[in-house]
This record gives C-alpha cells, structure tokens and sequence, in this order.
C-alpha cells in the first residue's frame, strides 16, 4: 500500500468520525460559547468543515498565506445552520479525497509552505503537514466541539469506542 493510500485510508475514517460529530450541532447552539474569549460552536464547527479544503490546498500549491500582504487574511466564516456546516464540510472532504488520491508518494515529500504576512510560519513535506495541519487539527478541533456538545447536554457519538452517550460502537460508513 502506497502513503497516499495509507492516508486517503486514514482520511476515510477520521472524516467519518468528524461528521458523526457535527451531525450533532444543534442550530439553536451556533452562537454558544463557553467563555466570551473562547469560539462559538457554529465556529468550531465551521473551521472543522473548512480544514478538510486545506488537502487541496497543500497538494495543490507550494504555500498559503493566512494574511496575505496586501490582501485580505483567512477567516473563517459564520455559519448560518449546522445544514451549511454540512455542506461545507461535504465540499471540501470530497475534494480532499480527489487531491489525496491523485497525490504521489513523492509528491509527499516535496515542501510546503505556511505563510502569515509573508513570513515563513513553518515548511514541511506535505505529508507531515497533511497529518499535523489537517488530520490532526482536525480530530483535536473536534475534541473541542465534543467538550462543547457535552456541556449543552447534547449526545456525543461513539468515535473510537464508546461514548458515555453510545455504548454501541459503529465504524465509519463506506465513501
């Protein structure tokens, strides 16, 4: 099995996972959030459905700017419903899986670039930085959103065994 397979494997089953998560945001909860410092859970969940797009990005291109000199920097945008969050997320795992498929194993290898005003923010192979910047960002993001459906009393599905809510264990469906 080839890395890039090895990994579009592994996106299967983490990007599963995720939408069984924000499945469960509640549209009345967009706008909670657990401190006034902290996100709402309408933007954790939309950064969650975003990272997926960043595959593309990474595979596609040499860099990404997050604050573009002279341009407008990255922000992640308001949700209007956990259906947009849906969407979005859908969007963007689907080109995901298209840019991971079509990717090589030395492909993987090359650099790339985070960038922040221009300022190099880090370089790595593309495949450190697929695992750390997308599907680890991910699953952290969506530990995140998990604390936050907890303390709304809302039911949190089993991901990698039972939950408290979940006794019952389900894998990933079939892309």
């Amino acid at each position: 099995m080839s890395r890039c397979e090895s990994l579009l494997s592994e996106f299967h089953y983490e990007m599963a996972n995720t939408r069984k998560v924000l499945e469960r945001i509640p549209d009345d909860k967009l706008n909670w959030r657990v401190h006034e410092r902290s996100n709402t859970i309408g933007w954790v969940g939309m950064h969650l459905a975003e990272i997926p797009g960043w595959a593309e990005v990474v595979l596609n291109r040499d860099s990404m700017d997050v604050a573009p000199p002279g341009g407008e920097p990255y922000r992640t945008p308001t949700p209007a419903s956990r259906q947009e969050i849906l969407d979005r997320f859908d969007a963007n795992v689907a080109a995901a899986r298209a840019a991971i498929g079509a990717a090589s194993d030395a492909h993987l290898a090359k650099p790339w670039s985070l960038l922040n005003g221009g300022e190099n923010v880090f370089t790595m192979p593309r495949g450190a930085v697929l695992r750390g910047f997308v599907f680890n960002h991910a699953i952290h993001h969506r530990a995140h959103l998990c604390v936050y459906l907890r303390l709304n009393e809302v039911p949190v599905p089993a991901l990698y065994g039972p939950s408290a809510d979940e006794q019952v264990m389900e894998g990933p469906r079939e892309p």
